[in-house]
């Protein structure tokens, strides 16, 4: 008997959550609302009021009252940093880091815990910035920082037996692999390919810090690696909060029937 295309024989890599796909919308409008709608004073009064500024949180009287918004935007900025970028290249390395990262995060947590954990991570990634370089008067932008969060928590899950990188070639869309149980934190970190991931990215990271690698000396394009390091280890150990999946170790301590 003949049967018609199966639905779900689309590559997953075409699949993407619709709130991936609205991430990118959001993401990519405020840029273009920037680029198209805005003179470059309105901009940069805009990057004033929604980047994310240390400076803002100084002790220093010239400084913390030369900035817009008031006491509003010394808790937005922590979250709406996030939705402004530099330039095209900018958002384009975001985007191209948040469709396979996101994806996987997104179809593991369901729409709205994706969206709370990857504004949870954009946080503290503006908190390890604010910690590190006090009082600094440059603005912060970019949604690196959720991003690595994003890469962080997809460590947790993406390498176990039938997860996703064992199964992304399965043409059936398999939703399963999403859903395998994680391994407890310790665990992940004894695990070679983790180790290795994270050798590059924080090799990478330190490039970034010591200047080596650069995309411009410009307010906006400095890389902010302390925020790209404080997202993903917040990624990492926040996951097990947000996950809905049953741990492995639960599972493994269950009786038998």
């Amino acid at each position: 008997m003949a049967h018609g295309p199966n639905p779900k024989s689309r590559e997953p890599i075409f699949n993407v959550p619709p709130v991936i796909v609205a991430t990118v919308a959001v993401l990519v409008g405020v840029h273009a609302f920037r680029m198209f709608a805005l003179s470059e004073t309105e901009d940069t009064r805009l990057l004033l009021a929604f980047a994310f500024i240390p400076a803002r949180y100084s002790t220093d009287p010239l400084l913390h009252g030369s900035l817009p918004g008031g006491f509003g935007a010394d808790l937005w900025t922590f979250f709406t940093y996030a939705f402004l970028h530099a330039d095209l290249l900018h958002i384009g390395l975001n985007l191209a880091w948040l469709i396979p990262f996101g994806t996987a995060l997104a179809r593991r947590f369901g729409a709205w815990r994706y969206v709370l954990f990857m504004l949870v991570t954009a946080a503290a990634g503006a908190f390890a910035q604010l910690i590190s370089m006090p009082g600094a008067d440059v603005p912060m932008i970019g949604a690196s920082a959720a991003i690595s969060g994003a890469m962080a928590a997809a460590m947790r899950f993406i390498f176990q037996p039938h997860g996703p990188l064992e199964t992304w070639r399965d043409a059936t869309g398999n939703d399963e692999a999403y859903h395998i149980p994680a391994v407890p934190l310790l665990a992940t970190f004894r695990d070679v390919r983790f180790l290795l991931f994270l050798a590059v990215w924080m090799g990478l990271n330190a490039l970034f810090g010591l200047g080596a690698v650069s995309f411009g000396s410009e307010p906006g394009q400095q890389i902010a690696w302390q925020a790209h390091i404080g997202g993903f280890f917040a990624g990492l150990v926040l996951f097990t909060a947000f996950d809905p999946v049953v741990p492995r170790a639960e599972l493994d301590t269950e009786p038998s029937a």
